[in-house]
């Protein structure tokens, strides 16, 4: 990582160790109030996965549902610059869409990235291309829901990662876990790297 994505990494760093100490707060409004100000992000350890994971793939188009307040973009779109691809991040909330992109615009890697806000699964619909990579990390009922709209738009090689399969590991993540293993076509293992990850690769 060069000096710029570092200092917006260590940014985030500290800010996951200081909702750590403060513990959980629900926000006014609840999750879906337009207040809610927690990361939730993937960790540091799935973020390196992630970016392994992407950077193995040439020219990928990558695609994450979920964009939150931006950390697992800025591993994604790392890989996307170093590989020649580009990330589509998908997120419910404009204001936390902004502040990803002010993230990334300071890591120096906003023009690698296409943020997109509104509903994941009509957004998904509209996609005009395929897809080389997808992070599943949203609200896990709609998991499934997301999986179904994009699973005709993967390619030959397609890797899925869907974050949170352990913790909570409820039944909407327990479900996805089915449906995805269902699919044909698919491999897939579950890895205890951070909450859980299920790791799928989609070759027809």
């Amino acid at each position: 990582m060069d000096s710029r994505i570092q200092n917006v990494l260590d940014q985030y760093h500290q800010r996951m160790d200081e909702e750590r100490r403060q513990g959980r707060v629900e926000a006014p409004g609840g999750r879906d109030g337009g207040q809610d100000m927690r990361m939730r992000a993937v960790g540091p350890q799935t973020g390196q996965l992630l970016n392994i994971l992407a950077r193995s793939l040439e020219a990928p188009t990558i695609l994450e549902l979920g964009t939150s307040f931006g950390y697992s973009g800025i591993w994604l779109a790392e890989a996307a610059r170093a590989t020649g691809g580009k990330l589509i991040t998908m997120e419910k909330h404009d204001y936390k869409s902004a502040h990803a992109r002010a993230m990334a615009e300071q890591a120096g890697l906003a023009d690698y990235i296409d943020f997109r806000v509104g509903d994941a699964v009509a957004m998904i619909a509209t996609l005009d291309v395929k897809v080389d990579f997808i992070l599943v990390d949203l609200w896990k009922e709609l998991y499934v829901p997301c999986l179904e709209a994009f699973f005709p738009k993967l390619n030959p090689g397609a890797i899925v990662v869907a974050d949170n399969m352990i913790r909570p590991g409820n039944e909407f993540v327990q479900s996805y876990g089915r449906a995805i293993r269902a699919k044909e076509g698919v491999t897939s293992v579950l890895l205890p790297v951070g909450t859980g990850i299920e790791v799928s690769r989609y070759q027809p």
